[in-house]
């Protein structure tokens, strides 16, 4: 078994098995290695410019003190690794792609590039605007529901590793939820799926995305399930919108190719 190269210089165009594993190892390992510079970076940024305080800040108003309460000796650093290591993720992202994208860039044709390689730069973007609606808006939003149920006799008493787990895994799941469109658009240069098939299947991608939010949004986050329905539905029309624009690029392209043959 071959695999198509990998490394430019490989003078057969191809590259044998266990090439192609080491290949793997060393993507692999520059990915894990981004990713410790970032979380490094993390933890500087986090220190630096007081995230603890920004991110506790939208619960502030519905608890007494504004303090949270940290049931252990390592809860302060735990929390504090944790936002560094979200950090470090996003941080790393970058590289990461772009290392899957090396290895698999050969198996693609260049049409196919043409469309995943903005895709990509979209991607990035769309992380970080779902992660910005999310900090902004629906956590906000969600915190006041929860907290309007609260009375004299029954008052938060949040601990902070719970307050900042259940933050962090609502930010992110917004920054995935908004790489929809981009996932559609690749599925669609690769010719895995066409705009008919996704207007087609409308319905049922609306009762598998309520699944999905309700699986990927923190448990107790009732709200934020709900939140995220509304954009997802619009991330899904765009992402079908998207899969038209590409249809149409592929057949300005089929069709230039046929007339250059043509002559």
């Amino acid at each position: 078994m071959v695999f198509r190269k990998l490394r430019p210089n490989s003078p057969a165009g191809e590259m044998p098995f266990f090439d192609h594993l080491e290949e793997l190892r060393w993507r692999i390992v520059w990915s894990l290695t981004a990713l410790a510079v970032g979380t490094a970076i993390g933890f500087y940024v986090a220190i630096r410019f007081d995230l603890f305080s920004l991110l506790k800040k939208p619960v502030d108003p519905f608890i007494s003190n504004a303090e949270l309460i940290a049931l252990s000796v390592t809860a302060p650093f735990m929390i504090t690794f944790n936002i560094a290591l979200t950090l470090g993720i996003i941080l790393a992202a970058p590289v990461i792609v772009y290392q899957v994208w090396a290895f698999l860039a050969p198996a693609l044709t260049k049409r196919e590039k043409r469309y995943i390689t903005p895709a990509l730069y979209l991607g990035a973007v769309l992380f970080c605007a779902g992660v910005a609606m999310a900090y902004m808006y629906v956590l906000p939003v969600t915190l006041k529901f929860m907290g309007s149920f609260q009375s004299p006799g029954l008052r938060w008493a949040l601990t902070a590793d719970g307050y900042f787990g259940f933050v962090l895994k609502l930010l992110v799941a917004f920054g995935l939820m908004f790489e929809l469109p981009v996932v559609v658009m690749i599925l669609t240069a690769l010719g895995l799926v066409t705009s008919k098939w996704l207007a087609s299947k409308r319905r049922y991608a609306i009762a598998g995305m309520a699944i999905a939010a309700a699986l990927i949004t923190p448990g107790d986050a009732i709200t934020a399930t709900i939140f995220m329905m509304g954009p997802l539905m619009a991330l899904y029309e765009i992402g079908i919108l998207l899969a038209k624009m590409v249809e149409r690029g592929k057949a300005r392209h089929a069709a230039a190719d046929a007339l250059a043959e043509a002559q």
